[in-house]
């Protein structure tokens, strides 16, 4: 379904239909699609912040945590600073904002335990988006391979979030 919803989304991004509000519950759907079915399309998550920009009497919490952890799932990729430069600071104080930007921070800082404590902690947050702890896994992987010449599997399995 992502990939029909993909190309219906790509088709309303374009011009300046990209900003039209009518298309804002459509490119939400497509926000829980990606997190349903593991997909990703930042194009569209920035056409949504955007919206919620222009009129945020239309912003969504729900919506704009999945945007938000969907970016982190990039890593390390700019994506998520793209989305939130695009939130004001009263909507990156308001919770559950306020706890992506923490996990954000210190997965930047590679305090990977620190990270996994806390997304073992509030299983919520990050239970909606199917591949999280795989996407932050591959980051980790990423980070640990450029770093370390040798590691030992504890200290790895740690920093992979207590993986066996």
């Amino acid at each position: 379904m992502a990939e029909a919803m993909r190309q219906t989304v790509a088709t309303m991004l374009k011009g300046i239909e990209r900003y039209n509000p009518d298309n804002l519950p459509t490119l939400e759907r497509y926000v829980e699609t990606q997190s349903r079915e593991n997909a990703y399309d930042l194009e569209a998550n920035l056409a949504v912040l955007k919206l919620y920009q222009f009129d945020p009497q239309t912003y969504n919490v729900e919506i704009t945590s999945q945007i938000l952890l969907k970016a982190l799932t990039n890593f390390p990729h700019t994506d998520f600073v793209l989305c939130k430069c695009l939130l004001n600071e009263k909507r990156l104080m308001e919770s559950p904002i306020d706890h992506i930007m923490y996990l954000a921070d210190v997965l930047e800082r590679c305090d990977f335990e620190t990270f996994w404590n806390r997304v073992h902690s509030m299983p919520e947050l990050c239970s909606r988006i199917v591949g999280f702890h795989d996407s932050i896994r591959k980051f980790v992987c990423h980070v640990v391979g450029i770093t370390f010449q040798t590691v030992e599997k504890s200290v790895l399995a740690q920093l992979l979030g207590g993986v066996d």
